[in-house]
């Protein structure tokens, strides 16, 4: 056998042992080494395919076999799984110069999201999808789970309160998990999984996470009929969807060459920020993250979900800890002998009532009440809606799954009305007044002590509970007020959340 030959078959028998293969349902980290007296049996056989062709000389001291030390870290190991098609436009360049010439911003976000980068990189090297897509949440929060939008989007990866439920993100008076790290994560994922499938390309499917699937289709179809081009930047868009991709291509820019635009991106370790851990009992928010060892604002950063200041066993079976102080609560948790791990539980209304009425019958005084439960003033408090209450001292019973899943407030405006009288005209009976006054035939009746078939006398006077601002409108009869008294609004409305602009 000629030289050439001999070294070439070594060459393929060295890369053959070397080689390593990783299936769609791999984590994404790489194995340790192994002796290299094992490695014929731990490691399947790879037999290479095609007609194997002969090595030059020169060649065999350029040809090298892949590394098996995994990166240094994420982001380096978040480059390696760039799998997009870059986009070229001016749009692009603009959105370099506003991060670019904004390092502070920079640095606030890549250290806020270095206690969820790593999750999401494992999730998606094991979807086998592009890993720009973790450095989304940048472009959708700056990776503050908190962040909430004036259309109701809410989370690391903003999802608007329809769309969460379609993806299985419970949001109700205990929790909302839209901002749920492992959740929201999941349902993300999801989400781009179905766009992209649906569009066949990842700008296609960005823009219908930002722009909503109906609308990018609508868009594709009208370019379609109009004999147009059908890609992300001939699309009829609006400038917010427009920007989008741009936004995301000059993230990645930056943190593919950050010297390029004097960018520092913080060391963030490749490994595992937090570990989940079971929770056994409804438990205070508080009292976790003492047991844990862990400042308050770092747990609520890591448990970003919680309405409330207690945690449901039932609904949250899992709370998330740094790495090393997953242990620590462990520990401290089956060792705590200094009381009850919860303070609070739920209550149903049994009836609409005021604020006043719930606080006296839980044993709160009206301020604590409204605070706990994020009530607003001149609301009522509609039957079936559940509280946070003080739990009481012989209360041992957890919260059932059902009310931790299914948990709402609603409430109803509380309309205060004034004593006034007016005149009766002719031919007017307790109906036709009532009728006037959108008022039911029953309460006109009962206000004047009379049956609601009676009929009036003309100028005779009826007494009426209007509404203030109904009362004060009346110019031409006479009024004689008395103390308020309150009526409730038969349309209920719910609680509406404080946010920020947000198409989807």
């Amino acid at each position: 056998m000629k030289q050439s030959h001999l070294l070439a078959l070594v060459a393929a028998l060295a890369l053959a042992g070397c080689a390593t293969t990783q299936g769609p349902e791999s984590s994404g980290a790489l194995a340790p080494a192994v002796e290299a007296n094992t490695t014929a049996s731990r490691l399947p056989a790879v037999i290479p395919t095609g007609p194997l062709s002969a090595l030059k000389n020169s060649e065999i001291g350029s040809r090298s076999v892949a590394g098996l030390e995994p990166p240094p870290d994420l982001f380096s190991r978040i480059r390696r799984g760039f799998a997009m098609p870059d986009l070229d436009q001016d749009l692009v360049r603009k959105q370099e110069q506003w991060y670019a010439t904004r390092p502070d911003y920079i640095q606030r976000m890549t250290d806020r999201s270095r206690k969820y980068l790593f999750h999401i990189v494992e999730e998606l090297e094991r979807r086998n999808m592009p890993t720009e897509l973790a450095l989304l949440p940048f472009i959708e929060s700056a990776f503050n789970p908190q962040a909430v939008s004036s259309a109701r989007a809410a989370g690391m990866w903003q999802f608007m309160p329809a769309t969460g439920r379609d993806f299985d993100l419970k949001q109700n008076v205990f929790r909302d998990d839209r901002r749920d790290v492992l959740a929201s994560t999941r349902a993300a994922l999801d989400y781009l999984q179905r766009l992209h499938t649906m569009f066949g390309d990842w700008h296609l499917a960005l823009a219908a996470y930002n722009w909503g699937e109906g609308s990018v289709g609508r868009a594709i179809k009208a370019n379609q009929r109009a004999g147009l081009g059908t890609s992300y930047t001939e699309l009829n868009m609006p400038d917010e969807t427009r920007n989008y991709v741009p936004k995301l291509q000059a993230v990645k820019n930056i943190v593919a060459n950050p010297d390029q635009f004097r960018a520092e991106l913080p060391l963030i370790e490749n490994h595992p920020y937090f570990q989940s851990v079971t929770l056994e009992r409804d438990m205070d928010v508080e009292l976790a993250a003492r047991l844990a060892d862990v400042n308050l604002d770092d747990f609520k950063a890591l448990n970003p979900q919680h309405n409330r200041a207690v945690i449901l066993a039932a609904g949250s079976p899992q709370i998330l800890l740094p790495w090393d102080n997953a242990t620590v609560f462990k520990r401290n948790f089956s060792e705590y002998t200094r009381g009850k791990f919860a303070s609070w539980t739920a209550w149903s209304a049994p009836a609409t009532m005021s604020v006043p009425e719930a606080a006296r019958r839980t044993g709160m005084s009206e301020g604590d009440m409204r605070s706990v439960n994020s009530i607003p003033p001149r609301m009522l408090i509609k039957a079936g809606s559940v509280l946070i209450v003080p739990r009481s001292g012989t209360g041992h019973q957890d919260v059932t799954s059902h009310v931790a899943d299914n948990a709402q407030l609603n409430l109803a405006p509380e309309i205060i009305t004034r004593r006034t009288v007016v005149k009766a005209r002719r031919g007017d009976s307790v109906a036709t007044i009532a009728r006037r006054h959108n008022l039911s035939a029953g309460q006109v009746a009962e206000w004047n002590d009379i049956r609601a078939s009676s009929v009036f006398k003309a100028g005779q006077q009826v007494v009426l509970h209007l509404p203030v601002r109904a009362a004060a409108a009346r110019r031409r009869a006479p009024v004689r007020a008395s103390a308020p008294v309150r009526s409730v609004s038969k349309a209920p409305v719910r609680r509406a959340a404080i946010v920020k602009n947000k198409r989807r």
